[in-house]
């Protein structure tokens, strides 16, 4: 199923009292600490039910909590009424705004509602609200069972309206055209939520980069797909030793975007992990959940449509994106524990695990990005369970020097919405990896795992900005919430975007 790359209506954004919103229903963000009066007129044109849910506690306010009415009074132009609890006002900023827009969008998608209007409200920043909250309606949009048959008319995305209470002239414009922008980032966000949900069998390797380059030459970015015939002129002989195991061949995807008369500067690369089965090899997984190993492409697909949204923004940077591609299949070729492999970098890597494949396919790969003229590097990859035991299933965890790098990205995936946290990469970790036939193994052992396998990555890169991002617990949804569904997540790809967008705000020497 090929993901669509068709856009979705652009989201109204409107500045006009709320008696005047033209939709079928107004869903409104209230805090558990302003009362039923929250929103002057509201409760009176509903009859007084916001007042009789708080008082039976029907309606507290607490996040993510919902009460649905009507709305009686005739000079208001919507009929029904959704209130999304909001928590505490004082902790009501962007990324709460954002779920709670992408958690009532669910609801009145359900609900068949063909006009949906969201109040922009709260203490916030106005203009960062309002893109935060034309994501979270779009991310609302996404539709996890696309293979089911039985649905014959699955919810549609009803027109959304964003109703911007602001006076003044000059912050309404700017709103109106973040809306467009978080519009935008939040597709890309579910088109990599589309291929990271497709099947093993439907997405090989080859077919992977066919998709990928079709989705991100729409965008404007030019692609090529190098086979495995020039991947191994290039000497990549870590991701050949991962791709051995597999009847598919193994691909290169690279993309880049390139715009016109940019004077020399920085280039940012980025880097991402495309196993489209990850089976383990001949060190095989357990048999129970492997059927999630089909998502081990997360962060190939981060990358793919976060260098779409970077084209479609025009952002002001030279940006070089790297995926490489292949299936980790324990076939008669595959590679053994025991086996050294050599590096396109020249270096040997005495193989431990084969299920610790993924570092090996990326240090290939940051090389290879290295060589295209890379200043500044991200990768990102479901990379290690370790990450997950150390920081959960709703944090994704950041590796990298210098550490002023380390916390521009942070900064930026927190302000994207894709909570990140710094890792320690100190040097005698390293000694974890240390080989007696090769110059270092692919696994340093459970302890520390997620750290020592960054440090694999770190040795494929020169001296310059770099940051590995595992996504291993945060790119699939191992349970529904109440703003995002159990399935994949699309995390990383408006953190790769906006750190490209917002390349004004670098501050490190190459």
């Amino acid at each position: 199923m090929m993901p669509s790359t068709t856009a979705g209506a652009p989201i109204a954004s409107v500045s006009v009292p709320l008696p005047a919103v033209d939709a079928d229903v107004l869903i409104v963000p209230w805090c558990d600490d302003e009362g039923p009066s929250g929103v002057e007129g509201l409760d009176a044109a509903t009859g007084g039910e916001i007042a009789r849910a708080f008082a039976s506690k029907e309606f507290t306010g607490k996040v993510f909590e919902q009460f649905a009415t009507m709305l009686v009074d005739r000079s208001w132009r919507v009929r029904r009424l959704l209130l999304v609890g909001a928590g505490p006002s004082a902790e009501y900023r962007s990324e709460l705004a954002r779920q709670l827009a992408a958690a009532g969008g669910i609801s009145v998608q359900n609900r068949r509602a063909e006009r949906a209007a969201f109040v922009l409200r709260g203490p916030g920043d106005i203009v960062e609200m309002a893109q935060a909250i034309a994501e979270g309606l779009t991310l609302a949009e996404f539709n996890v069972g696309m293979y089911k048959t039985g649905d014959v008319n699955p919810p549609k995305a009803p027109a959304w309206t964003i109703v911007v209470n602001a006076q003044a002239s000059d912050v309404v414009a700017r709103a109106r055209t973040v809306v467009d922008r978080g519009r935008l980032l939040a597709e890309c966000s579910n088109l990599a939520r589309e291929l990271a949900n497709e099947p093993g069998n439907a997405l090989t390797p080859r077919e992977f980069a066919q998709r990928a380059a079709a989705l991100a030459t729409t965008g404007g970015v030019k692609a090529e797909i190098l086979d495995e015939d020039r991947i191994a002129q290039l000497g990549m002989g870590l991701l050949l030793g991962v791709a051995r195991g597999s009847s598919e061949p193994p691909r290169l995807l690279v993309l880049r975007h390139d715009p016109p008369d940019l004077p020399p500067g920085p280039v940012l690369g980025l880097v991402g992990k495309g196993i489209t089965f990850d089976s383990g090899g001949i060190s095989i997984k357990p048999a129970d959940g492997m059927d999630r190993m089909k998502d081990d492409m997360a962060g190939g697909a981060a990358v793919v449509c976060a260098m779409r949204a970077i084209s479609l923004l025009r952002a002001p940077v030279r940006v070089i994106g790297v995926v490489p591609a292949a299936e980790n299949m324990p076939g008669g070729r595959a590679v053994k524990p025991g086996d050294i492999l050599k590096s396109a970098a020249g270096k040997t890597v005495e193989i431990l695990n084969t299920d610790a494949e993924g570092r090996l396919i990326l240090g290939d790969g940051l090389w290879y990005a290295q060589q295209l003229g890379a200043t500044h590097l991200v990768d990102v990859a479901t990379l290690t369970g370790a990450i997950v035991v150390a920081l959960g299933k709703t944090t994704s965890g950041l590796f990298g020097t210098p550490p002023e790098w380390v916390e521009h990205v942070r900064r930026i995936a927190n302000r994207a919405g894709d909570r990140a946290w710094p890792m320690p990469l100190f040097p005698d970790y390293r000694d974890q990896l240390k080989s007696e036939i090769a110059d270092f193994t692919n696994t340093g052992g459970r302890p520390a795992g997620s750290i020592t396998a960054a440090l694999f990555l770190k040795e494929f890169v020169d001296s310059r900005p770099w940051v590995h991002m595992d996504i291993a617990g945060t790119a699939w949804s191992e349970e529904t919430r109440p703003y995002l569904p159990k399935g994949p997540s699309g995390v990383a790809v408006r953190t790769l975007a906006e750190l490209a967008l917002t390349s004004s705000e670098w501050n490190f020497q190459t």
